[in-house]
């Protein structure tokens, strides 16, 4: 029982996450202004990092959190770097 609650409720986080990357992937394409897409990357980092941490908990294989890890570090450094670059560019 418990496997098959936990595949049930697995494809409906990737649904919503796909929803979610949807529209992130909108904005990236349509931004009006270059923050907007940098922070709608920031945002597919964090949806594709949900991503891997639902499927170590479905496939109970946690094998993935050092890529857990890796993506995090990426996320927070190119967060500081486009604030930085954002930051110089406005002045």
């Amino acid at each position: 029982m418990r496997g098959a609650a936990v595949k049930d409720v697995y494809l409906v986080v990737l649904a919503l996450l796909a929803c979610a990357a949807a529209a992130a992937l909108y904005r990236v394409g349509r931004g009006p202004s270059m923050l907007d897409r940098a922070v709608a990357l920031d945002v597919l980092t964090a949806l594709a990092m949900c991503g891997v941490g639902a499927a170590a908990v479905a496939a109970d294989d946690y094998a993935a959190l050092p890529v857990l890890l890796v993506l995090s570090l990426l996320g927070f450094a190119g967060s500081v770097s486009l604030a930085r670059f954002f930051s110089r560019r406005s002045r």
